[in-house]
């Protein structure tokens, strides 16, 4: 039986693969974003792969260049004990050399959750995505470390073409600039090139509180200029789902 790896390269056929979106990312010097979900076990087990993110993965991945890492529970989201992994990549190389390097870190490779037997891993299942960064926000923007939560929303379209549409919207037609200019601090934004749900986008904003959350989401919704944007005809069912979910950054996040 093969060892369950913590971190999975995406394979160099994959890379060939993923399209437009990772070609222009790559050539524009943009960052790409991985988010796993992983999910756990309950009881005893449940805060093993927390405390290894705490005291051995998150410290070897900066080692290896990748960073910030951002570690999240669901505030608002799914049922079972859930922990949201969020890795800063420079550029492909570091998404497919990734799990190499990692094991080649001494404290990572001999660390118990790496060398773990199939029936004492920390986490039940992980379910990972990568996306490449918009355009007009090609790096994430970590927030000052206060109180905060975040809210990740992730945008499904019903065809390729429309989840273009749906990032020019945000980029060409100024979605991302409105955000920004009525209050609302977004964290990334990315276009998923690997993952489920696909074509879809997603981006992270950074609140106080839920007070704050609704306050801010108010401005946006009452500007002129959303609602201008809101009714070209161009930008016309571009989304087909839309999944939110409540974040809460552990003590130990990046971001």
């Amino acid at each position: 039986m093969r060892r369950r790896e913590f971190l999975t390269g995406v394979s160099v056929a994959g890379i060939a693969g993923l399209g437009s979106a990772a070609l222009a990312a790559e050539r524009g010097g943009r960052e790409y974003f991985e988010l796993r979900r992983y999910r756990l076990h309950g009881g005893a087990k449940k805060n093993m792969l927390a405390n290894f993110l705490r005291e051995v993965g998150i410290p070897a991945m900066n080692r290896v260049g990748i960073g910030p890492v951002g570690v999240f529970n669901a505030k608002y989201g799914p049922s079972d004990p859930t922990l949201y992994v969020l890795m800063v990549h420079k550029n492909l190389e570091s998404v497919v050399t990734a799990s190499a390097r990692l094991l080649a870190d001494d404290k990572f490779g001999k660390s118990g959750l790496v060398n773990a037997s199939s029936s004492d891993v920390g986490y039940v299942r992980v379910e990972s995505s990568l996306m490449a960064a918009f355009k007009d926000m090609p790096k994430l923007e970590v927030p000052p470390k206060r109180p905060r939560i975040f809210e990740l929303r992730i945008y499904e379209s019903h065809s390729i073409k429309a989840g273009k549409k749906k990032v020019e919207m945000f980029n060409e037609g100024g979605e991302i600039a409105i955000f920004k200019k009525t209050g609302l601090n977004p964290v990334f934004f990315g276009e998923t090139i690997v993952g489920p749900m696909m074509p879809n986008l997603t981006y992270m904003l950074c609140f106080d509180d839920l007070t704050d959350r609704d306050k801010r989401w108010g401005v946006f919704g009452g500007s002129d200029a959303w609602k201008k944007l809101r009714s070209d005809p161009q930008y016309t069912d571009t989304v087909s789902n839309i999944t939110d979910i409540i974040l809460r950054p552990t003590g130990y996040s990046q971001i």
